[in-house]
């Protein structure tokens, strides 16, 4: 936690927990002031610029549903204490609980590496998911454009692509996806999980608003944009109580399907989350930790494929019976529509590209 022992306000984690690669930790003693502290409030964010050799990352989870991933950013700003993806900023040294929201790496040449990769002779037109991992529409994205950018390569290559964002941001490229939507070469997650804005205040810090999200949700599928709502993850006594609601709001604002997973707290995200949940929540933490558990075997940090995603048992089955009823009431006869390999091809090399025209080439 902070050095007072209170939420880092702009946060969604409120420590440095433990990065479990180091030997040493920079921190605080003894809370009793023995110690000199340095508070963590308004500590602003850090962005490194990083030169990788790859971009496109392969997922070997079987559940997942795709196959490659593209991150244009390391580390997201978005703040959320459960994010499954806070584990990877420890192989940077970092820690996974306030580092990863606020030192961010940023992959300036992640464009020319997609364009790299999808010349590669070997590679097939699989689908690729921006970003898997952490939110290609956060902040930064606003000033460095890389995801705008990523998506004018995969409509030159005429290349499917996937995208999921919680985000209103995601609305500046509407000109892009509109056009990669009418070759069937985009399909857009919306991430949903609550309508009650005190609870997005502190769940999700850096995130756009519930209102916002339906109305991203709404322009993109007037475009012709297929939106597929995310409810994730669902957290039993905190927002599974929303099902109903937020697929009531998906379904008005024209999302084509929606889908959900459970919460699983996989290795630091757990401590992360507890903090959270401490902070914030103190009079249903030992309930909300117990039934996550329950239904996952008796672990937060459930890794089994399949189980880690849906759950198991009474809590994971009436969460799964009422997504069910209500899905079938607010999406029957809707179709999500599948992405189209057969247009992929290469280009001709020192073709003007696209983001050039559009002012990105020198950011």
């Amino acid at each position: 936690m902070g050095a007072d022992r209170k939420a880092v306000k702009g946060r969604g984690a409120s420590e440095q927990v433990s990065n479990r690669f180091s030997q040493r930790t920079l921190g605080p003693v003894h809370w009793e002031g023995i110690d000199e502290v340095t508070g963590e409030e308004g500590v602003p964010t850090k962005y490194l610029f990083e030169q990788p050799r790859s971009i496109l990352n392969e997922v070997k989870a079987p559940d997942l549903g795709f196959r490659w991933s593209l991150n244009p950013y390391q580390g997201c700003e978005h703040g959320c204490s459960y994010c499954y993806a806070r584990p990877t900023h420890e192989y940077w040294g970092y820690s996974a609980g306030l580092d990863f929201e606020r030192v961010i790496m940023v992959k300036r040449n992640a464009p020319s590496l997609l364009e790299k990769a999808l010349r590669d002779e070997r590679w097939t037109a699989e689908p690729v998911m921006m970003s898997g991992a952490t939110d290609p529409y956060q902040p930064i994205e606003r000033t460095e454009g890389l995801t705008r950018q990523c998506l004018e390569v995969f409509l030159r290559f005429e290349h499917p692509v996937q995208v999921i964002t919680k985000n209103a941001l995601i609305l500046r490229d509407l000109d892009i996806l509109t056009e990669l939507a009418s070759k069937r070469l985009v399909s857009v997650a919306i991430s949903l999980t609550t309508l009650n804005e005190d609870l997005r205040r502190i769940m999700e810090p850096r995130t756009a608003t519930a209102a916002r999200r339906s109305d991203t949700i709404r322009a993109l599928s007037e475009a012709g944009v297929p939106v597929h709502a995310m409810l994730a993850p669902l957290i039993p006594s905190i927002n599974d109580h929303e099902v109903p609601a937020l697929l009531k709001a998906a379904s008005e604002a024209g999302a084509s399907s929606a889908g959900y997973t459970v919460l699983r707290t996989n290795g630091p995200v757990e401590k992360v989350f507890r903090n959270w949940l401490e902070l914030h929540f103190p009079d249903r933490a030992a309930k909300v930790i117990a039934q996550t558990s329950a239904m996952h075997g008796g672990s937060m940090g459930d890794s089994e494929a399949g189980r880690r995603l849906r759950g198991e048992g009474p809590f994971a089955l009436s969460i799964r019976r009422t997504f069910n009823v209500f899905r079938q009431r607010y999406f029957s006869g809707r179709h999500y529509p599948g992405l189209d390999r057969t247009r992929f091809h290469r280009p001709p090399e020192g073709q003007l590209d696209l983001f050039d025209q559009h002012g990105y080439a020198d950011i």
